[in-house]
């Protein structure tokens, strides 16, 4: 039986439900209690707070755990990183009144900065021979410049807004941050088995973010024009139809180009487009 460490509440903890429900891995759904064991799959969720997942994977409490980067980074645990997950993406900056005239990392020096990341902050100002005094706020470090508190602010932004209704600005972003399956360095080799068989699941699922599934009746005569705008895995598949002028082309695309290149197939004379959302991809 395999243990993850889950965080109890917020945006990373529905973000990682989310994928363990996409990898078809059930967990019950009722009234949450600390210990809950999947019933379809070895694996057992422990539910705690973010900042304690990092300690609970590195002394082998738990033997795999979802945590933020930054909190990874802050505490500094023995655990080893096993995945990137690509979700609740932010970043660590340093922040000062949007009024200031802001010429450099220098202005730092002798200021006060309010944060809730003390350990990355001072590894950061060390490495720029920075001088600053890191005053250890939890909850509210937006709020410290405005009632004097603090020069500046070193904090997780998603999108600034936060800052903004602060009249603060970003001027450094110091790192990014996403989730991170993380692992206890001394798993045995039977709870690494089941943790492959786990990150083959995830890899599935990731593959098959913001990709469509597309089918379409080309014109023979068209055939490798259509083919060469098509950005597929490998190569389109390609079926006759009974009119033999005619083919049905299915291929794989990427959202990010699904506009463009459906326009383009268009003007080639591509006609019927299905287009089909992707569950999983097994590459």
């Amino acid at each position: 039986m395999l243990r993850i460490a889950v965080q109890s509440k917020g945006r990373l903890y529905e973000d990682t439900m989310n994928l363990l429900s996409e990898a078809d891995i059930k967990i019950s759904a009722g009234k949450r209690t600390l210990l809950v064991q999947s019933y379809n799959f070895p694996i057992e969720v422990l539910y705690l707070r973010d900042d304690d997942i990092p300690q609970s994977v590195a002394s082998g409490v738990a033997d795999i755990g979802v945590v933020g980067e930054n909190e990874f980074l802050e505490r500094n645990e023995d655990a080893e990183i096993v995945s990137r997950l690509g979700f609740s993406k932010c970043r660590l900056s340093l922040a000062i009144p949007k009024d200031i005239d802001y010429k450099g990392l220098e202005w730092f020096n002798g200021k006060k900065i309010a944060t809730s990341y003390p350990n990355i902050l001072r590894r950061f100002m060390q490495e720029h021979n920075i001088d600053t005094d890191i005053h250890v706020i939890t909850g509210s470090v937006e709020i410290s410049p405005g009632i004097g508190l603090a020069d500046g602010i070193f904090d997780i932004v998603s999108s600034g807004s936060t800052l903004v209704s602060n009249n603060l600005r970003e001027v450094e972003v110091v790192t990014h941050s996403e989730a991170l399956l993380i692992g206890h360095k001394d798993m045995s080799d039977d709870k690494r088995e089941i943790l492959k068989e786990l990150l083959f699941r995830f890899a599935a699922v990731k593959c098959a973010e913001d990709k469509k599934y597309v089918r379409m009746n080309a014109p023979k005569s068209r055939l490798k024009d259509i083919i060469d705008v098509l950005p597929g895995l490998k190569s389109p598949t390609i079926i006759p139809l009974a009119d033999e002028d005619w083919c049905s082309v299915h291929t794989v695309l990427d959202q990010k180009r699904f506009w463009e290149i459906i326009g383009k197939l268009k003007e080639m004379g591509a006609q019927g487009i299905l287009v089909t959302p992707i569950e999983k991809m097994i590459l």
